[in-house]
């Protein structure tokens, strides 16, 4: 006759759910998107029949919180939270100055010539990343590179 120890079983009934709930890697990266659309509506809930509490232009960055249906939870880089149209955004990488100015430079570095002064809220392209520079295309058309660190998104 053979024994079987109960060991075994009791310790993988508590260790799978533990593992389960782990977050995957994709899970715990950050998503980000950008409006797509030329004015976005940033919705109280998931629906047309929720109000709009403000609207964005096109490129405007977000990170998504949540999703319910064909809508995503975002928050922004002020910490504001809205439900946006899955389809009325994209992921194209944009991102907004969240200091009061930003220099656009001809090249990344803080010695090089300014070509540009971007301000707060201001939607910026993204079009290459170098260290702690982005080069990036401002909604006026101007393109420069700025410190990261003055701006928010991908």
């Amino acid at each position: 006759m053979i024994r079987f120890s109960r060991l075994p079983a009791l310790v993988l009934a508590f260790v799978l759910p533990l593992v389960a709930a782990l977050p995957s890697a994709n899970a715990a990266q950050t998503q980000m998107v950008s409006a797509a659309v030329k004015t976005l509506n940033m919705r109280t809930g998931p629906g047309k029949r929720y109000e709009t509490h403000w609207t964005v232009t096109r490129g405007y960055p977000f990170r998504v919180i949540g999703r319910k249906g064909g809508w995503l939870h975002v928050s922004d880089f002020e910490g504001d939270k809205a439900w946006v149209f899955r389809s009325m955004t994209s992921k194209t990488p944009h991102y907004v100055v969240k200091s009061r100015s930003a220099n656009l430079r001809r090249a990344p570095g803080v010695r090089s010539p300014v070509v540009k002064r971007a301000g707060y809220g201001d939607v910026l392209r993204t079009i290459e990343r170098r260290g702690n520079w982005v080069k990036v295309r401002h909604e006026g058309g101007a393109t420069g590179w700025v410190q990261r660190s003055l701006v928010w998104g991908w």
